[in-house]
């Protein structure tokens, strides 16, 4: 499993550094400077969670289990839903994707509390 959960991340950071670019070169003149602000917010907390990833990944071989297991779905899961959140909200104008976001923060947040517990389990 720690092999799937780094590569995921490993992926997932190639991602955030193109959808970065992307923002940079490619919204600059198109979405206000305040919506560019959100995509650039989405971009660095998806490239965060990438690493996090690779650090799950890391521990999976260390402290194998459901702890280490879940902290790997639940950051995947924030990615989509925080980060994606915000990216199709920049893209699309569609605001109530806004409420969706505190739902993937959430996930981020229980799943560094799910690292942590299978380290302290460890």
């Amino acid at each position: 499993m720690s092999s799937t959960w780094f590569g995921i991340g490993a992926v997932a950071a190639a991602l955030g550094v193109g959808l970065g670019a992307f923002g940079a070169h490619g919204l600059k003149a198109r979405v206000s400077p305040e919506m560019l602000a959100v995509f650039e917010t989405a971009v660095r907390y998806h490239l965060i969670h990438a690493l996090g990833l690779l650090a799950v990944g890391w521990a999976a071989g260390r402290w194998p289990g459901s702890w280490t297991h879940a902290a790997g779905f639940l950051m995947t899961c924030g990615i989509l839903v925080f980060c994606g959140s915000l990216y199709l909200m920049t893209l699309t104008g569609m605001r109530w994707l806004g409420a969706v976001t505190p739902l993937g923060g959430l996930a981020f947040i229980a799943a560094w509390v799910s690292l942590a517990v299978s380290a302290f389990r460890g």
